[in-house]
């Protein structure tokens, strides 16, 4: 009975467990549009400009925590030139996977 119970927690402590390793979040960074006023001129330029990719490795996580960490996201950055009034407003995308 006692070699029955130990077997039984054994294997739900390992069960339980959670498997940490190593894994790589793979991101591709692309600018998607850019739109604006130069000498009082607006402009559009429809993406995608340019495309870059990164890994970042993490080091001994659990899967969950690594896809908490891996995310996609879009970001709006704009920026005026006080001097002249002239505005640049530019969409980054990232597209990240985990594998």
């Amino acid at each position: 009975m006692k070699t029955i119970t130990l077997i039984a927690i054994a294997f739900i402590s390992l069960s339980i467990a959670s498997c940490k390793k190593d894994r790589t979040c793979t991101c591709t960074r692309t600018i998607t549009s850019s739109t604006g006023v130069t000498g009082g001129i607006g402009y559009v330029n429809p993406g995608p400009f340019s495309s870059t990719e990164s890994k970042t490795v993490m080091t001994k996580v659990t899967k969950k925590t690594a896809q908490t960490n891996c995310v996609s996201n879009e970001n709006t950055n704009v920026y005026t030139d006080i001097t002249n009034g002239d505005t640049q407003t530019t969409v980054t995308k990232w597209d990240c996977e985990l594998k």
